[in-house]
């Protein structure tokens, strides 16, 4: 049943949802002003919500609002939210260095009132996401006309919604208000949850959302939160509530007996439409990670695919290849005779060559952000060796791509013209002005995805990344999180073998004779680049192995309560990023800078202010920080306070 696409929801019944949920006055985003009436029309949310097509236009939005993550719908051109996640790790730092505020020094400029990028987005947009699952959670017993079985999947699947948000939430701000329903009068007296007690809650939700949400071999529209990523998301609030082997048994299901493989060959369709350009190799990372084989019956890997389609009502562009590749076509970057390096000719231009079609073969990059050397070289050595079988870095594949793999293709140049692109002269003499923005290398296999609009069009020396296809969540993870569950345990060579199956599919000729935490890490960046929330998943992680007593890689132990001075997290920022607190590179007269503290991202004053009957708690290490404020230490309270207007 997976040929089947989630793109039956008209825009009409979800224009009617968004007039609803927006309109509703929930914590954090209403201010009193809102509250006044304006009986302009008449809306009954009752009757709205009383019929399937109503439940199913608030479902499409929930699952439209994951995708929003990576795809941002409220369209700009520099707007991808999981470009300001990379920008928190060891992986990826800010690079558009003619922004005068680019997000360098995050250690003083992350501020309640200054939440640069999409820090903010992630918390507006999250405790959207919480509405509208609410909002099916609040009216689901009003629909006539459907057994309770059908019920309880919409219910699982809002408790997904729900509990995926709040995971996040805990990770990124720790403790915020724990909010599980519509209100039907207005509340500005939330108090802060404890973050504990919201990891407790959403574990109980997820343990009910597995027994209600079907497989997706019964599910009928791919797209669907299914059972599967259930279970995906119930394992990690298992890994954060100290519960593994729970969380091993929920990944030996989904591993063993849940219709689930890794792929291990070539399948699907073949795409390689600029080959003259840039040969593909046919390989089984390259096939995985085209948009077109994502969502196919035949890829058995993957748990949940966020659809998102070209020229469709459903397709938003991701501009990933403009956001996350280097702008080389620039006059930054030059031949050593003084020329510009590479040019991004239009095919209808009279010095367009096919065979240097880089426009098109790889797309326009503006180097939104840029890898840490660790992402780009680093964190492939295993065993002090480079692995160069390893499909995921490959160059001879076609996967990976170099800066030196690139050939002067202005034909003027006559000199240069088809000798490969180098950093420095024969003298030595460097000929980028901009090695933060112009220059660095990039995993093609996952960045790239086709704008037919622009790609085929003659005029157009564009190609910023299409629409596409999106993992939420697949197979990979799932052994690299039982990994990660055995390791706390103390199964050290059980954890070995599964990160060591993710390597042997890739083809790694290096495998691990033990791991640590920070193997199945570093594994983790090369397996799910830009899927992961990488920063989140590391606070996540930190705070697990916190709980855990397991030292990291370099034999140090945290505690919990310690975090916002001392955090693995916070020690990879310090081991592998070549960036932040090097004090080597300046942009803007900004130096990059990380804080212990940023751990927790500082709770949005505007947030806090809006709910004006009592204070939320903010972080430590940020202004307005007060450990007298009351919070919620348990998920029963807080719920009971929902009650109080």
């Amino acid at each position: 049943m997976k040929n089947k696409f989630k793109f039956n929801i008209t825009f009409s019944a979800i224009r009617i949802l968004l007039l609803f949920v927006f309109g509703l006055c929930v914590m954090p985003s209403c201010k009193r002003s809102y509250l006044q009436p304006e009986p302009l029309s008449l809306f009954e949310p009752n009757k709205t919500f009383s019929t399937k097509s109503g439940l199913d236009a608030a479902m499409a939005i929930c699952d439209r609002h994951l995708r929003s993550y990576w795809t941002y719908f409220q369209y700009t051109d520099l707007a991808l939210p999981i470009s300001t996640d990379y920008m928190f790790s060891e992986l990826a730092v800010a690079a558009k260095t003619d922004d005068g505020n680019i997000f360098a020094d995050i250690a003083t400029r992350l501020t309640p009132t200054d939440l640069p990028e999409r820090v903010s987005y992630f918390w507006d947009e999250s405790y959207n996401g919480i509405k509208y699952a609410n909002t099916i959670l609040s009216f689901i017993g009003n629909v006539e006309g459907l057994d309770e079985t059908t019920k309880n999947q919409y219910r699982g699947r809002a408790l997904f919604h729900r509990s995926f948000r709040y995971l996040a939430l805990c990770f990124e701000f720790k403790d915020v208000p724990l909010v599980t329903k519509i209100l039907s009068t207005p509340k500005v007296n939330f108090r802060s949850t404890k973050r504990e007690a919201i990891l407790e809650k959403i574990t109980l939700d997820m343990e009910q959302a597995v027994q209600w949400v079907p497989d997706q071999s019964q599910t009928a529209l791919v797209g669907l939160v299914n059972k599967g990523a259930c279970r995906q998301l119930l394992i990690k609030c298992y890994l954060a509530t100290g519960q593994y082997d729970k969380a091993i048994q929920q990944a030996d299901i989904l591993i063993n007996s849940s219709g689930y493989s890794l792929m291990t060959s070539s399948f699907g369709n073949f795409i390689s439409p600029y080959s003259t350009t840039w040969p593909i190799t046919r390989n089984v990372i390259w096939d995985l990670h085209r948009p077109e084989n994502k969502a196919i019956s035949a890829n058995r890997e993957n748990i949940l695919v966020m659809l998102n389609r070209n020229n469709t009502d459903m397709g938003i562009k991701m501009n990933t290849m403009r956001n996350w590749l280097p702008l080389i076509d620039g006059t930054g970057l030059t031949s050593p005779d003084g020329r510009q390096a590479v040019r991004f000719f239009a095919t209808s231009n009279a010095n367009f060559r096919a065979q240097y079609d880089y426009t098109h073969a790889l797309g326009r990059g503006i180097g939104h952000i840029r890898p840490t050397y660790f992402a780009q070289k680093g964190m492939w050595y295993l065993n002090g060796v480079n692995d160069q079988g390893d499909l995921r870095h490959s160059t001879a594949t076609g996967n990976w791509v170099t800066m030196e793999s690139l050939k002067y293709n202005d034909p003027t140049n006559t000199a240069w013209f088809g000798q490969n692109v180098r950093l420095r002269s024969s003298a030595g003499a460097l000929l980028s002005n901009d090695t933060i923005r112009n220059y660095f290398d990039w995993p093609h296999y996952k960045y790239y995805i086709e704008d037919p609009n622009e790609a085929q069009n003659p005029n157009e020396a564009n190609h910023r990344g299409g629409a596409g296809d999106w993992y939420c969540y697949r197979l990979a993870e799932t052994y690299l999180l039982r990994a990660e569950a055995k390791f706390y345990k103390g199964d050290i060579s059980g954890a070995t073998e599964d990160v060591n199956t993710i390597r042997r599919r890739a083809q790694c000729s290096q495998l691990y004779s033990t791991v640590s935490i920070g193997s199945i890490m570093d594994e983790r960046a090369r397996e799910l680049n830009m899927e992961e929330w990488r920063f989140t998943e590391l606070s996540r992680v930190s705070y697990c192995l916190a709980m855990s007593g397991k030292p990291d890689e370099g034999g140090k132990t945290y505690t919990v309560d310690n975090l916002f001075q001392d955090s693995y997290w916070f020690q990879r920022i310090q081991r592998y990023s070549d960036f932040y607190n090097k004090a080597k590179v300046a942009v803007r007269n900004r130096f990059y800078t990380m804080a212990a503290k940023n751990i927790n991202w500082p709770i949005p004053q505007n947030a806090i202010n809006s709910n004006g009957g009592a204070p939320i708690s903010q972080n430590p290490g940020y202004t307005g920080y007060n450990p007298a404020i009351p919070i919620w230490k348990t998920w029963q309270e807080a719920l009971a306070d929902e009650q109080t207007p």
